[in-house]
């Protein structure tokens, strides 16, 4: 798959998701077949005036170029500005605009999914954006806002036009959130009325659904959200269903919690022990999903707060689970 001349070595693509998609769960990503990583969104105004936490977020791990960097704001100037120290500070190759959040504190302050009410806006960014960095600009968006507004294959249309390299397309409205269920048809529709690569977003949290998400839309690509967490292989095993029809198994726990482990350990390394382990709580029960008989353990991560104690914790779970 090609976005401008950044060439993907797969179809396989991780969504950013803000306080999740840290640079160790991207860099585990990577490790299991993930062609393209992005990362958490990135306030453009807070880089402009120089905020000393958002810079952070940015940063890549060793094995993930191609990569791009997830901005979000409505001012073109401020965006433009964004996007220049957002790829100066990441060594990005590709910005990629945020135009799909729902969070209220987002869009209530007309980022994110509100600049779909306002496409002309909406424009006038990704023309700044692109004409301000010197790699390809992608754009994340929904839907539409609501059901009384549906208007992703416009938006596509006026995103190709104003310089885009590709788009990717969650089948919800801002109204849904995340509830309810991804309009693949909706996504579809983008793929046949644009000549840009398209990446289908929504409801993909098995291997399967990738292989059935590309068939029933057409895109060029699928990006993975909530099915990635705790789920790393996903990507993998998505590659090899779509390359071989047949699905490889899940690793065994033994090895998925080593992985979750070791996810947390690359964290402590890079941002600090108490941060690590207070996100650890989410992670690492995450990786608990699909497995019977360990609920009694997930109060326990939840109090977890040093890297001392995930390491014998880790070990009992994988006894508890015949490991």
């Amino acid at each position: 798959m090609q976005i401008g001349n950044v060439t993907l070595a797969g179809r396989m693509v991780l969504a950013p998701m803000a306080g999740v998609t840290d640079r160790a769960f991207r860099q585990i990503c990577r490790e299991h077949g993930a062609a393209l990583t992005v990362t958490e969104m990135v306030s453009a105004k807070a880089l402009t005036y120089g905020d000393k936490k958002t810079p952070g977020l940015l940063a890549l791990a060793e094995n993930e170029h191609p990569a791009a960097a997830q901005i979000f704001g409505h001012e073109p100037e401020t965006m433009a500005e964004g996007a220049k120290i957002a790829r100066a500070v990441s060594g990005c190759n590709i910005i990629d605009i945020n135009m799909g959040c729902p969070a209220p504190k987002i869009a209530n302050n007309g980022d994110g999914s509100a600049l779909m009410r306002d496409p002309a806006l909406a424009a006038r960014v990704i023309e700044a954006v692109c004409r301000a960095v010197d790699v390809p600009v992608t754009v994340k968006f929904r839907k539409g806002w609501d059901e009384k507004s549906i208007n992703c294959v416009e938006f596509a249309r006026m995103a190709e036009q104003a310089g885009a390299a590709a788009v990717a397309v969650h089948g919800r409205t801002r109204a849904q959130q995340y509830s309810g269920t991804a309009d693949w048809d909706a996504i579809r529709a983008v793929k046949q009325a644009v000549s840009i690569p398209v990446i289908a977003n929504g409801d993909v949290a098995v291997p399967e659904d990738a292989v059935r998400i590309l068939a029933h839309t057409g895109a060029d690509a699928v990006m993975v959200g909530r099915g990635a967490l705790g789920d790393p292989w996903i990507f993998e095993r998505a590659n090899a269903l779509l390359e071989t029809g047949v699905c490889p198994p899940l690793p065994p726990f033994a090895e998925r919690m080593d992985t979750a482990v070791r996810q947390i350990e690359l964290a402590a390394a890079q941002k600090g022990e108490r941060v690590a382990m207070l996100e650890a709580r989410r992670h690492v029960n995450w990786y608990l999903k699909g497995q019977s008989g360990l609920k009694a353990f997930k109060m326990r991560i939840c109090a977890l707060e040093r890297l001392e104690q995930l390491y014998p914790l880790a070990e009992e779970i994988k006894r508890a689970a015949g490991c």
